[in-house]
């Protein structure tokens, strides 16, 4: 987990500190034959601050959510979904509060403009293996 949050943060690098970048924004990249491409959609790194609705403190989470679509000669989307969780998990056994985290990767290929099909793979601390999930996909 500690390197798959570091390679993000790696590639995070060169955008966050490139003075020819607008505000952030990663650039779009096609070859001339345009069978290669990458096409960023969404890419964010959220910080929040969690309590319940008795207010009391759970704790805090950084989010990283990167969407991003590429071309190898056909249209794909990647997904990359982080969620760190601080304090934010009470161990009954340990009688104290814990950190957890989830990953989800995912790959889509659009069928139409409104069906695709997706693939997804789940880590978490919360569960004992990891998860793939097969699906649709409806986009409204």
């Amino acid at each position: 987990m500690r390197k798959l949050v570091l390679l993000v943060c790696i590639l995070a690098m060169p955008v966050l500190f490139n003075p020819a970048s607008q505000a952030g924004v990663i650039p779009t990249w096609e070859s001339p034959s345009g069978k290669l491409g990458f096409y960023p959609i969404s890419n964010e790194i959220s910080y929040f601050k969690n309590y319940d609705d008795t207010r009391e403190d759970r704790g805090s989470t950084l989010q990283f959510v990167m969407i991003n679509s590429f071309r190898l000669f056909t249209t794909f989307n990647f997904e990359f979904t982080a969620d760190y969780n601080f304090d934010l998990t009470y161990d009954f056994d340990k009688n104290d509060y814990m950190n957890d985290h989830y990953v989800e990767l995912s790959l889509v290929k659009p069928i139409t403009s409104l069906i695709s099909v997706n693939y997804q793979r789940v880590i978490s601390s919360f569960e004992t293996e990891s998860i793939n999930q097969f699906g649709l996909r409806l986009t409204f």
